[in-house]
């Protein structure tokens, strides 16, 4: 009994011993692991680095992808400006008019159409006349000015400014050079009308789609930040345009007071460069001086005189009260977006500097809130301010 329950205990620690020194499948003793691919990485860190380095490439590709379609993304963001612009006056006649949202989209595109067709037939000779004359009075006094500076010891040639122009003219990038030309123009225009309609009747079926593209946890603050660009969108486009509408007809009128030539043509031209903040208005100077000019010297200040007073009511009158209700850029940032989108993109990119720099900063500030609402995350600013210094 003792003999046989010593041999069991032997042989009971015996296979302890056993089981406790048999290889652990995985471990070192086990031989080498096979995997179901000879690439595959095995090293944790090597994995690591492997996802890092696929991310940045994907970046790099996304990056690259953009720059080569750069140009179509800018006119699928001008249809989306467009919209905007359309989803606004909709809004508008919804509080007026008990009508559905779709009816009231078409009132807004007839409205727009019968315009235009209004603007050409009615007002469309005088404009032509008007047109067709002004490129002989610009010349006309720049020749006057070459004479001048002539008379002042300054040798300036005539086909000097007219190089200088014709490099000024064509400075874009090699990006916008495909859109160049009269039927370029009209495409890209066809194609951002077109576009835009689309978007603008149906917003919705569009917001879903991009939402189907992140995860499902993050898209309640997609739909927030989506909501608050539209929202920023549609205020920014209705003061743009209140702006537009105001400095040219002021500008008609004012010229017309004052006998200036070409108002009708100088207040449509006006109207429509105040859609592009600070250089617009620039542009529209200088063709006002010039053709005052060419009446003589009064009408030159005449015309300098109705420019002051244009931008000054902008300036002081407009643009605060519009500002309070939209995103406030800063003057510097809109000039930069415009340098760079005018030299990438030429005309196109420079009248969607200012509504593109408007949504980038609605990004920001709104990754800012979530970044400030995070967890554990840092005091941001606006916490910072409401927290009281010192005892």
């Amino acid at each position: 009994m003792t003999t046989g329950g010593q041999q069991s205990g032997r042989s009971g620690a015996d296979m302890s011993l056993d089981a406790d020194s048999d290889p652990v499948p995985g471990s070192a003793d086990d031989g080498p692991v096979t995997t179901a691919s000879p690439t595959a990485i095995v090293d944790p860190r090597l994995r690591r680095e492997a996802r890092t380095a696929l991310v940045w490439v994907t970046v790099i590709g996304l990056v690259a992808l953009a720059v080569y379609i750069s140009q179509s993304l800018l006119v699928i963001f001008g249809a989306m400006v467009l919209a905007a612009i359309i989803d606004g006056g909709a809004r508008l006649l919804g509080r007026v008019l008990p009508i559905g949202r779709t009816f009231r989209v078409v009132l807004v595109l007839l409205a727009a159409a019968a315009f235009t067709v209004w603007l050409a037939l009615f007002a469309g000779t005088q404009i032509l006349a008007q047109a067709a004359e002004l490129p002989d009075v610009i010349e006309r006094q720049a020749i006057q000015l070459i004479e001048l500076a002539r008379a002042n010891g300054l040798n300036v040639e005539q086909a000097d400014l007219r190089s200088y122009g014709s490099q000024l003219m064509s400075g874009v990038g090699s990006v916008t050079r495909a859109l160049t030309g009269l039927a370029g123009g009209l495409v890209t225009l066809f194609l951002v009308v077109v576009i835009g309609m689309y978007i603008a009747l149906e917003p919705r079926l569009y917001e879903r789609g991009v939402e189907w593209l992140t995860p499902r946890a993050s898209r309640p603050d997609l739909i927030v930040t989506l909501d608050k660009m539209a929202y920023t969108m549609r205020r920014l486009m209705a003061g743009r345009l209140l702006g537009m509408v105001v400095e040219g007809v002021l500008t008609w009128a004012l010229l017309s007071m004052l006998g200036v030539p070409l108002p009708v043509l100088l207040g449509i031209l006006t109207g429509l460069l105040a859609f592009i903040p600070n250089v617009g208005a620039f542009i529209s100077g200088v063709l006002m001086v010039l053709v005052g000019f060419s009446e003589g010297p009064e009408e030159a200040l005449y015309a300098f005189g109705v420019y002051f007073f244009v931008q000054t009511f902008d300036g002081y009158v407009l643009i605060p009260l519009i500002a309070k209700k939209t995103v406030d850029l800063a003057p510097a940032m809109v000039l930069g977006a415009q340098l760079i989108m005018g030299i990438l993109f030429g005309i196109l990119g420079l009248f969607l500097a200012d509504p593109l720099l408007a949504m980038i900063k609605v990004f920001l500030e709104r990754r800012s809130e979530l970044s400030d609402a995070a967890p554990g995350a840092a005091p941001g600013p606006a916490q910072l301010a409401g927290t009281p210094h010192g005892p």
